[in-house]
């Protein structure tokens, strides 16, 4: 019996994905990454707009069109939103929503009516990863948000929050960690919130993973600026937690940052900034932007522009707003037309581009211990290109003159320009890079 997991959207959808692959195996079903060979089929599915629900839709049709024959399974918001829209697409079986979602498993189990083997009937040194690559995994940590940003649909697809213990979370990593992982993302709708149900809190777990666990490299998914207490960044001292967060600051300006209920002033958000960077000066903050929010004037714009230019980031993911249905910004006055949006959408991705390369020219010269991903690619020249990202998260690339694999491996380098038409940093090595299929020989990089 072997079953076949996709999600669309946000890391916490992966996450989820890894939490089954983890519990189907324990019953005796093997994960596969083929859908023709899967007997069942699980999406976890999208809504954060519109758009991210018609592809929903769309993927739910097209998985039922490459495996008829196999159940299939949907889930995550837009299922929870819209429950029996999801009920009705030809081909789907059962829908689960969000808050059932522990339960997922065992639903699934009983629509095929599959007998569980005995755990100790599997092979005991078989992974059971599911992640995008082998290097890094997206740990849940908890799921639903007490907020209502006046723009968001999540909210009320996740429900309230409910946390993971610390001992569960502790023991997930270790685990991964044994099988392989390198570097873990804390993820989950409101990452910040963590522990607000169990008395304790992102700060206490992060003290945790560095005291109980060896994963050599930490990150965190996206988390509320507002939630970060006091002395936050002092734990980036220590060099597991790798220097970058994204921040979410939305809009430059106060007023439209009023409209959206969010609870952080543009020049807290700078001081936060500057906070982290006195700690660790390279410390690399990625964010979102809203354009074109109900009510947001020239000036207003002006004010976005100004951050973007001001605060240097990493990347900006810069959003044109669109009405989503159930919000309350749907209903607000003052919305924009599409031509603005758009006009304004061009100039802060003009901005955000060159943010983005004034962040990566202060990496050259640089050392960076990089985590290598993926498989390589042979380029034109013969040699072999692989990708990975610095400690603080901007993207680079090695070229080695042999065909040797460097996936998952952490390699001290040092940063020697920006190749502006692949996006990537380059690295040069340290010392030679040893290949691990013949220790005794050593492979000089030439980049």
């Amino acid at each position: 019996m072997q079953v076949y997991l996709t999600a669309l959207g946000c890391r916490l959808n992966e996450a989820e994905l890894q939490m089954w692959a983890d519990d189907f195996r324990s019953q005796g079903i093997t994960v596969t990454a083929e859908i023709s060979d899967a007997n069942l089929m699980v999406i976890n599915t999208c809504a954060v707009t519109g758009e991210a629900a018609r592809k929903s839709r769309q993927t739910i049709r097209k998985l039922h069109r490459q495996n008829p024959q196999a159940k299939l399974v949907v889930t995550g918001c837009y299922a929870s939103l819209e429950k029996s829209q999801a009920e009705d697409i030809l081909g789907v079986d059962l829908v689960v929503d969000n808050v059932d979602k522990q339960k997922l498993p065992s639903k699934a189990k009983e629509l095929l009516d599959w007998k569980s083997m005995p755990h100790a009937a599997t092979e005991p040194a078989e992974s059971a990863l599911f992640v995008r690559n082998r290097e890094r995994a997206f740990i849940k940590i908890q799921d639903g948000c007490r907020y209502r940003c006046t723009y968001c649909i999540v909210t009320v697809a996740r429900g309230e929050e409910v946390s993971r213990t610390r001992e569960d979370l502790v023991a997930e990593i270790n685990r991964l960690h044994a099988d392989g992982i390198q570097e873990i993302v804390l993820t989950g709708v409101h990452v910040g919130g963590y522990g607000s149900d169990i008395e304790t809190s992102l700060y206490d777990l992060v003290v945790d993973i560095l005291d109980k666990t060896a994963i050599p490299r930490i990150r965190f998914a996206s988390v509320e600026p507002w939630d970060l207490p006091e002395g936050f960044f002092e734990l980036f001292k220590d060099k597991r937690l790798m220097p970058h967060m994204h921040l979410p600051i939305q809009s430059g300006s106060n007023k439209i940052l009023r409209k959206m209920s969010r609870r952080c002033k543009s020049e807290t958000f700078s001081e936060l900034v500057a906070k982290a960077r006195s700690v660790v000066p390279e410390f690399n903050v990625t964010t979102d932007i809203i354009v074109g929010f109900p009510g947001e004037d020239e000036d207003d714009f002006a004010l976005s522009e100004k951050i973007v230019e001001a605060l240097e980031f990493g990347h900006v993911h810069i959003f044109a707003y669109s009405n989503r249905a159930g919000t309350k910004a749907a209903r607000l006055p003052g919305q924009l037309d599409n031509q603005t949006k758009k006009e304004r959408s061009q100039k802060l991705h003009q901005l955000a581009a060159e943010a983005k390369f004034k962040s990566m020219h202060k990496m050259i010269g640089q050392q960076q211990r990089i985590l290598w991903e993926g498989k390589g690619q042979k380029t034109e020249e013969g040699k072999y290109r692989f990708y990975g990202h610095t400690e603080n998260y901007h993207k680079v690339a090695i070229e080695i003159d042999q065909p040797i694999d460097i996936s998952n491996r952490i390699i001290e380098c040092e940063i020697s320009e920006y190749d502006k038409v692949n996006g990537a940093l380059i690295a040069i090595p340290l010392e030679p890079i040893q290949n691990q299929e013949s220790p005794d020989k050593l492979i000089l990089v030439q980049v």
